[in-house]
């Protein structure tokens, strides 16, 4: 890189922290990440991964409630790459949330950004992951936060923490085949394994030597950190021999649940306790695959990851470490259902709910497969999709808060639909025939709407599935679930308005519906979608836009120095700079 272009890069970063030092609260954080492409052995075989820092998981990012980080990302492999903050509200701050042509470009090979990371409700434990194309099966890691300075944990303080990410394994070159799927329309690429902190355990192949061992105490209570980094997998859970304790999930505190198995969907975080009482000796932690898919498909990644919980001590090493029986097996559809019923928040005078209760804005969203027909100059090619309301969403070539912002024209349009165009029998095995439109449609919302997203699981092309959906930019609450057809005459009664869950990401049951509540109050530009990357990819996605409210404090803070650059807009972004801040699509920046 140019000297002077490095030291402009550099300059502009330190720039941009002092500027917003006097507007933190909290402490303030600098990390560094460097993205190389490294070597890696897993299964037998050396592939080459991009990682930060040279690690699978990456670094482990520490902060208080309330606290703001600031991480430089310097990108030396050879692809585009942005980082998104999973389930950091970023208040006010889209232009740090780090989603590839939503809210930022990619950062180039050979550049860097600084990310601002402001923290606010959050308390507990989220992740960071790259949100480009599917670079996150190896650029995550884990975010722990604590309670702020001077409170502490609603439940008796643990002895001590670990942190357990679950994640994916493929085979080859995955961004080539990623590429080259997407290119054909052909069925895009599966899994061959799951990891536990990088490592599928001793029950692969050639791994036995690298399985991952956490060492333990009797008697003490630990506080498990687990982050399903899986790319696009539901994962089961469990300790052999061990109850656990669920306390929080995606950041937020709930009720504590006892149980013997945990599920998980991709994008998701929980807080547990485990308390070591069992006999000295070695235990396995194991994950598997719950296949939520068509039951008579039988092919799909099998494999039980596994790590071993060691206790410290004097006694006899067994030959092989005990594995969990209460493990649930991979179409294990009541397990499912039971355990996800079971969450609440706790609701006292310490962690309040908020529940909108005078609803301002409905909508209906049905999740489903579908096609998409492809013209080009010698052929037409029908390819998989998936949709929200029948719109797969489409990426454009400059991100859609750059051109909200700056009020540039054929970026989007605002006509993403509230409910979908027709209505048959979701769940059922008969339907119209209804090809996909492919559009980047986004939904405007006024500051301070009070939203209502009922999410409708469908049966085309025997796509039903657990789908699980996660909104940035904001936190909501699951006030209602249930199988089949959601009925908005009578389901509504049985919305739970006093307790319900709060969470950033969370799985729309198979072939049933899920309903959800909260107060569009972050201004700016928020993606929504599944959270299985292969529907992601496809499709199964949207955008919210939240208007201004009426004051400086309720409105989009201006955008950063050195903002990645968008071939489509180079000239627009020169002017990020310019003090020409006043457009937005089709309206004044504030309304």
């Amino acid at each position: 890189m140019n000297p002077k272009k490095k030291e402009s890069l550099f300059l502009g970063s330190l720039f941009l922290a002092v500027q917003c030092l006097c507007m933190v609260k909290g402490d303030v954080h600098f990390y560094d990440f460097v993205l190389t492409e490294e070597n890696f052995t897993r299964l037998c075989s050396t592939e080459t991964m991009l990682a930060v820092n040279g690690s699978i998981p990456g670094p482990v990012l520490r902060v208080h409630k309330g606290d703001t980080m600031y991480v430089n990302v310097h990108n030396q492999g050879y692809y585009g790459v942005t980082i998104h903050w999973h389930g950091v509200k970023q208040p006010r701050n889209p232009w740090s949330d780090g989603t590839n042509y939503i809210t930022q470009c990619p950062i180039e090979p050979g550049s860097n950004f600084t990310y601002e990371v402001i923290f606010s409700t959050e308390e507990g434990t989220l992740w960071w992951h790259a949100h480009s194309d599917w670079t996150r099966v190896s650029v995550h890691g884990a975010i722990v936060i604590l309670p702020a300075i001077g409170t502490t944990y609603p439940f008796p303080k643990p002895d001590d923490e670990e942190i357990i990410i679950l994640g994916s394994l493929y085979s080859g070159n995955l961004k080539s085949s990623l590429d080259e799927a997407l290119h054909s329309g052909i069925d895009l690429p599966h899994s061959v394994a799951y990891t536990i902190n990088g490592e599928p355990g001793d029950l692969c192949p050639c791994s036995k030597e690298t399985t991952y061992r956490w060492m333990v105490e009797y008697g003490k209570t630990y506080l498990v950190r687990l982050v399903n980094a899986a790319v696009s997998a539901d994962l089961f859970f469990a300790v052999a021999q061990h109850n656990l304790t669920v306390v929080g999930t995606d950041a937020h505190y709930t009720k504590p649940i006892n149980t013997s198995y945990i599920l998980i969907s991709p994008g998701q975080t929980m807080d547990i306790l485990l308390t070591t009482n069992q006999s000295l000796g070695h235990y396995y932690i194991a994950a598997r695959q719950f296949w939520s898919q068509d039951v008579r498909v039988a092919k799909f990644d099998l494999v039980n990851a596994t790590m071993i919980l060691q206790y410290k001590g004097n006694y006899t090493i067994p030959s092989s470490p005990t594995f969990p029986s209460n493990l649930p097996f991979y179409k294990d559809l009541r397990s499912t259902i039971t355990f996800r019923n079971l969450f609440k928040s706790l609701a006292n005078k310490d962690y309040p709910v908020n529940v909108p209760q005078n609803i301002t804005t409905r909508m209906f969203i049905t999740l489903s497969m579908g096609s998409i027909i492809f013209h080009n100059l010698t052929s037409t090619l029908e390819a998989l999709a998936t949709s929200a309301n029948n719109i797969s969403w489409s990426n454009p070539t400059t991100d859609v808060l750059l051109a909200y912002y700056r009020n540039i024209s054929g970026v989007y349009t605002t006509d993403f639909p509230d409910q979908p165009p027709s209505y048959f029998n979701f769940t059922g095995d008969d339907f119209p025939y209804t090809l996909t439109e492919l559009g980047t449609k986004v939904k405007v919302l006024n500051y301070n709407e009070a939203v209502e997203m009922v999410f409708q699981s469908t049966n085309l092309v025997q796509g039903a599935g657990l789908h699980p959906m996660h909104l940035h930019g904001h936190s909501f609450y699951v006030v209602g679930s249930g199988p089949g057809i959601y009925d908005n005459a009578t389901d509504p009664k049985s919305f739970n308005l006093v307790d319900p869950v709060e969470v950033n990401t969370i799985a729309v049951p198979k072939e049933g519906w899920l309903a959800i509540r909260f107060v569009a109050n972050n201004p700016g530009v928020w993606f929504w979608h599944c959270h299985l990357d292969r529907h992601m990819t496809w499709g199964m996605s949207s955008v919210f836009i939240v208007k201004n409210g009426d004051t400086i404090e309720t409105s989009i803070r201006k955008p950063p120095p050195q903002l990645p650059l968008c071939e489509a807009s180079f000239r627009l972004r020169l002017k990020n700079i310019d003090g020409l801040d006043q457009g937005k699509e089709n309206e004044p920046i504030f309304s």
